[in-house]
């Protein structure tokens, strides 16, 4: 997706330690324009599989997320890292570890939104290590639902997490793959998307 390349040569941050910000328009500050083009692109890619849920986790995923389950339209659920009251008792739940927060956190889920028969599609901002996506992927087993693709708006593709997803055996799609961070620079894989 060259407007996303573009953008990310042009505001992205590499803070060092493999985190990207890209704070302006994906996490923080949500360009809707270009997200709502991610969901399309995302969609397109999973239109075949009869997704009727798409799953993400809290927060920086939702709008991407959003797109894509607006194109599909098919409903989003996000894994909640905090549980109100309005949650019921037993629910989902499973922990990853958070590069940005430096810490484990939960990610929660309803039974009341996913359950068998449920054909799921994850997307998330970041594919990095894998660990979030891989949390996600083991709730939407708990649920006895079915798994059916990955998407990512920017994968980082020397953190491997694409390598640790791959024993699912499921499609991983990703708009943008940045091959290296290395001396302050970004530089994109060959095949980005692949």
């Amino acid at each position: 997706m060259e407007s996303l390349k573009a953008r990310i040569l042009a505001e992205g941050r590499n803070m060092g330690r493999g985190i990207l910000k890209v704070d302006s328009f994906v996490n923080h500050q949500v360009d809707a324009a270009l997200m709502q083009e991610a969901g399309q692109a995302l969609a397109a890619r999973f239109a075949e599989e009869s997704v009727t849920k798409v799953l993400t986790a809290e927060i920086s995923g939702i709008a991407p997320a959003l797109m894509t389950a607006l194109a599909l339209r098919v409903p989003i659920v996000y894994a909640r890292k905090t549980k109100p009251i309005t949650m019921p008792e037993d629910i989902y739940i499973r922990t990853a570890p958070s590069h940005t927060k430096g810490q484990e956190v939960a990610l929660m889920v309803s039974p009341e939104f996913l359950q068998p028969g449920d054909r799921v599609l994850i997307v998330d901002d970041f594919l990095a290590t894998g660990k979030t996506i891989d949390a996600l992927v083991q709730i939407v087993r708990d649920a006895g639902a079915e798994l059916v693709g990955i998407g990512a708006v920017i994968e980082k593709t020397f953190e491997g997490g694409r390598a640790a997803l791959a024993r699912h055996g499921i499609p991983v799609h990703a708009l943008v793959a940045i091959a290296s961070m290395d001396d302050g620079k970004i530089t994109f894989a060959n095949g980005a998307g692949a």
